[in-house]
């Protein structure tokens, strides 16, 4: 079992920056693929970045390329979202989750493919 821990959301003026943590515990976090999903009230969860075991391979949603870098650190156990020029329509509740998974192909930009979720951490951005 698998429990994934996000952190680093918060209030920030659009034009801004934050970085999100997501920390893994209870299982080899090098065998899972990693991905950010967000879900504004109202609205439909929405795939943002993901990336592989290796970190060698990442992948973004639309709305975010250009903007947002996900990375990770596997001797920390951890998988980041640096999110930079955020804009309002960024607001949400962001979600890591895990796929045990050596490799990566489009199917993992749906949620449902994940094996383990956190809690989520809001972001709200200002305008």
């Amino acid at each position: 079992q698998v429990q994934l821990v996000e952190s680093g959301g918060g209030l920030v003026q659009a034009g801004g920056s934050l970085r999100l943590s997501c920390a893994a515990s209870g299982g080899t976090f090098s065998n899972y693929a990693m991905g950010w999903f967000r879900q504004a009230p109202g609205k439909e969860r929405e795939f943002v970045a993901g990336i592989r075991w290796s970190g060698d391979y990442t992948y973004y949603g639309d709305s975010v390329k250009g903007r947002f870098t996900i990375s990770r650190d596997n001797t920390k156990n951890t998988v980041y979202l640096q999110m930079n020029s955020l804009k309002p329509e960024d607001t949400a509740v962001y979600y890591c989750a895990a796929k045990s998974t050596m490799g990566w192909s489009t199917r993992l930009l749906a949620g449902y493919e994940y094996d383990y979720w956190g809690q989520g951490t809001q972001v709200t951005v200002s305008s």
